[in-house]
């Protein structure tokens, strides 16, 4: 028997993914309780680059970046670790913006729809019972029709239900950290950059208020060999790509300490786990090389939204919804997901990637055929 005051929707994770969810939700006319961790606004390691293809999506939910005068991305920059660069005008485009301010925009629209939005409040733990979820967190017991898993690359939730990539051997998909700053430099306000370097690559893109995201990834490793110094890593091998050493020593860093992520897999994940749908990064991490993970993680929660009113409205069994939800997501993005791990392959040995962009540089059709490959269309 389904408890009294039960939610329509419970999400767990108020990331891009578990926001949008909500609104969208809470515009169909059903309730809904967001579990976040932190309290808003905070600031996450992201690149903080957004494919234009979000732009209508966006702005039906109440975000329109012109009028947050956001800068427009139009041009990107590849670099090797040698330093050889490729130039590339981006076919559709982008903007750029903080998540601190989008998160925290999208965090007061949901509220003001009506969205029980629980911050600074972990879900412990998430499971389904006969017809209904119970979702145990720091501040009680609340159950759910329909659960929603929006927390991103990692949780305690994966552990707990020992999903496939926790438990794999450290490897060059499964064992990455995140690095971000916020910078003032020198720097066109329409390009994107993307340096590599040996093990890693670390993008540039402008943000709100003149500010620029300078964030980056690299192995674990890495950091091991470096005494686990972030400072001491970048001087050693970040600066070894002469783009990156002017960047780091010229910009003033606006941050006293970097926001940092660890154990970020690309490895294959799960649409459900015990009938909880999963959503943006938690179903499948795009590598930041191809830059458009937070226009993946909003599309699919518009897919997602689709069928969770299609089953509260008893229009299908929450077998068909499950399944009609594998499926879309799996047209969408598992061609972008496998390009974006094919690429991956490509850098992170200096020499190999060093080859490859000078293989690519006198042949910008290809680079078009590459970005066009991991970047979807309007939704």
């Amino acid at each position: 028997m389904i408890p009294e005051n039960t939610y329509d929707v419970a999400i767990a994770g108020g990331g891009l993914a578990g926001l949008t969810l909500a609104i969208q939700m809470r515009m169909k006319g059903h309730s809904v309780i967001l579990f976040e961790k932190e309290r808003y606004p905070f600031h996450r390691v992201c690149g903080e680059y957004i494919s234009l293809e979000s732009l209508g999506f966006l702005k039906s939910l109440g975000i329109d970046p012109e009028d947050m005068d956001c800068p427009v991305i139009n041009h990107l920059i590849v670099s090797a670790p040698d330093g050889t660069l490729i130039k590339q005008e981006l076919p559709l485009g982008g903007f750029g913006i903080s998540r601190y301010r989008l998160d925290h925009r999208l965090a007061t629209i949901a509220r003001e729809l009506g969205v029980i939005l629980k911050e600074a409040d972990k879900v412990q733990e998430l499971r389904f019972k006969e017809g209904y979820f119970e979702i145990r967190s720091a501040s009680g017991i609340y159950t759910s029709l329909v659960a929603a898993g929006c927390f991103g690359k990692r949780s305690n939730l994966d552990i707990k239900w020992k999903r496939g990539f926790t438990e794999k051997k450290p490897s060059k998909l499964n064992n990455y950290i995140g690095v971000k700053y916020h910078v003032k430099t020198d720097f066109p306000l329409d390009t994107i950059a993307l340096h590599n370097f040996s093990d890693g690559y670390c993008g540039i893109s402008a943000v709100e208020d003149g500010r620029y995201c300078l964030c980056y990834l690299t192995t674990a490793s890495n950091l091991e060999r470096n005494g686990h110094s972030i400072e001491k890593m970048q001087e050693n091998i970040l600066f070894r790509n002469p783009y990156l050493e002017k960047i780091f020593t010229t910009a003033e860093f606006l941050w006293e300490q970097p926001v940092t992520i660890s154990q970020i897999s690309f490895e294959t994940k799960s649409m459900f786990e015990d009938h909880v749908l999963m959503i943006g990064d938690a179903a499948g991490m795009i590598t930041p090389l191809c830059g458009n993970g937070m226009s993946m993680a909003m599309h699919a929660s518009k897919l997602a939204a689709n069928y969770l009113e299609k089953f509260l409205k008893k229009e299908i069994s929450r077998t068909e919804m499950e399944i009609s939800y594998t499926r879309d997501w799996d047209k969408a993005f598992s061609s972008r997901l496998k390009m974006g791990r094919f690429i991956q392959s490509l850098f992170g040995k200096p020499a190999i990637t060093n080859l490859f962009i000078r293989a690519m540089k006198p042949f910008p059709f290809l680079v078009r055929e590459l970005i066009r490959k991991t970047h979807g269309q309007p939704f």
